[in-house]
């Protein structure tokens, strides 16, 4: 081995040797070889460059290899200690916590619901609107959804990596470099939409100008509110939501300005300040790391081949979650002026139905929180020769908190049930009831309570398949119950009523859940390679 420079002495070369084991030995007690001390080297900052500089080594494999012997010197000699148990107090803080960071993603659909009953209106929608300005703000959102899918993924897949790991400068950089991308996405799309327009009139100028800025503005709040969920600031984007009703009860009520008017000036309000929010958190981040080594910014091909799974997810989940609405408002059985046409009926039943997500979301939060702590907890410290014990073990967990996670999902549902039909039975001159009286409306509602309730699972399972390191088995499970979606779905609807499209998410949703629980059976059974392949 080479001799360290001339500056680095010998004894403060032993004295960063032992810092840089104690820091893998944390990450991970018993490392398989040394090519896995090198990918931990690497995650942590470390290149050939600095390796050479700080160890005078050959390269940072030459410095991996010589980390190598000294930890299997130290594991030879050392103990197992065992896991170390955490405070029922923290424990339940800890708990809390994952369960209201789950939970309150999904409470912007709670919101938007309660202000459609209490005002009429919400940030995007307003229930007395026109058949023809319903279907451009549909359409809008839904656009809005599908182009942001697969970069909320990259942002909260990557840049969450390296904000776990204390790099806000590289975190910022990729996550405003797929920011930049997802407005590029945006803009092309808006601009194909009116050169294809052009050639085909396809809406006229009117409805495509309001699906035009729904779409835009909606975008960039959407990509806002994914920053602040990768930095843990859920309350902020939450509070943005409501600050967005407040300015268009503000334009629309007290200005009496035009509705759509008062929205587009709320959304454009709202995005600007979205984005100088993030902007501001992200430096704030910055600001309190003490300076010291930072990692280099890694090469963008490589960042794009590693989330491009994600990404994908992304796209086909918001794709699936809206597919039904499309072939539903494009049954051709009423009058249609255009290809698609907004129904009413079946969106108040899908929009009450989503609240069920809201209890199951976090607490599947907190069982993928426990679960991967768990599993960190013993891939630092397992036997090689336990891995068969270890694999059964959690294979047997996992089928325990499925069985929770889906008894948890049924209960919302109907508690879910029954407090919107409670609410719907009420007169109060206040709340807009009597929704439920609309057969549709109840039909759509009933089999979308059972149809998320099950998608609540599939998302459990995906997000542990996430964090062992699998996307492109969630990739393929979404793919395979968007196809089932779009066929189920559209037969149904072509052959009975536009409402059985109803059918198409819940055969979806089945769909997904059989698959990711399937991988994650499969994954289980060997569960310490996928370990392995994940640290």
């Amino acid at each position: 081995m080479r001799m360290p420079n001339a500056d680095v002495l010998v004894e403060d070369r032993e004295k960063l040797i032992n810092e840089l084991i104690s820091e893998i030995i944390n990450k991970r007690i018993y490392p398989e070889d040394h090519y896995e001390i090198t990918a931990l080297l690497e995650s942590m900052g470390w290149n050939d460059r600095r390796a050479v500089e700080n160890f005078g080594v050959k390269d940072l494999f030459e410095l991996s290899t010589e980390l190598w012997n000294i930890i299997q010197k130290k594991i030879s000699s050392t103990r197992i200690t065992p896991i170390e148990k955490i405070d029922f107090k923290d424990d339940f803080i800890e708990t809390m916590r994952s369960f209201l960071r789950g939970a309150i993603f999904a409470i912007p659909m709670g919101i938007s619901v309660l202000a459609m009953l209490t005002l009429r209106f919400s940030l995007w929608s307003y229930e007395y609107l026109s058949l023809e300005l319903a279907t451009s703000i549909a359409i809008g959102t839904i656009l809005s959804f599908m182009t942001v899918g697969g970069f909320t993924q990259a942002i909260a897949r990557r840049g969450f990596s390296y904000i776990r790991q204390g790099y806000y400068t590289v975190a910022r950089q990729l996550t405003f470099y797929f920011v930049k991308l997802g407005y590029i996405v945006c803009f092309i799309t808006t601009g194909i939409l009116l050169v294809a327009n052009i050639f085909f009139s396809v809406f006229p100028t009117r409805m495509l100008i309001v699906i035009a800025l729904y779409y835009i503005f909606l975008t960039a709040i959407w990509l806002s509110v994914t920053i602040m969920y990768i930095l843990e600031r859920e309350i902020t984007f939450t509070g943005l939501l409501i600050a967005g009703i407040i300015l268009v009860y503000i334009f629309f009520r007290v200005l009496n300005l035009n509705i759509i008017i008062s929205q587009i000036i709320a959304l454009f309000i709202i995005s600007i300040s979205g984005l100088v929010i993030v902007i501001y958190l992200f430096s704030e981040e910055e600001r309190k790391l003490e300076k010291g080594i930072a990692p280099v910014m890694p090469r963008m091909s490589i960042v794009i081949y590693s989330i491009l799974p994600y990404f994908t997810y992304g796209f086909l989940y918001f794709t699936f979650l809206f597919t039904d609405r499309v072939i539903a408002w494009s049954t051709n059985d009423t009058y249609m002026p255009y290809f698609i046409w907004f129904r009413g009926a079946y969106e108040l039943g899908l929009d009450f139905a989503l609240l069920t997500l809201i209890i199951p979301m976090g607490f599947n939060e907190v069982i993928v929180t426990k679960l991967m702590f768990d599993l960190d907890e013993n891939l630092k410290s397992h036997s090689l020769y336990k891995t068969i014990e270890m694999n059964r073990k959690y294979l047997n967990t996992y089928i325990k908190r499925f069985v929770s996670a889906f008894l948890v999902s049924v209960i919302s549902a109907f508690f879910i049930y029954w407090a919107v039909s409670f609410i719907d039975q009420m007169n109060l001159p206040q709340l807009r009831t009597g929704f439920l009286r609309d057969y549709t409306t109840r039909f759509v509602f009933i089999w979308a309570l059972a149809a998320y309730s099950i998608l609540s699972i599939a998302l459990m399972n995906a997000v542990t398949l996430f964090s062992l390191s699998q996307p492109e088995r969630v990739s393929h499970s979404v793919f395979y119950a968007l196809i089932v979606n779009i066929l189920v779905g559209f037969i149904l609807s072509r052959w009975i009523y536009y409402s059985f499209a109803v059918f198409g998410l819940l055969s979806g949703s089945l769909v997904f859940v059989v698959q990711t629980s399937y991988h994650l059976v499969k994954v289980f059974k060997n569960l310490d390679y996928y370990l392995y392949a994940a640290s």
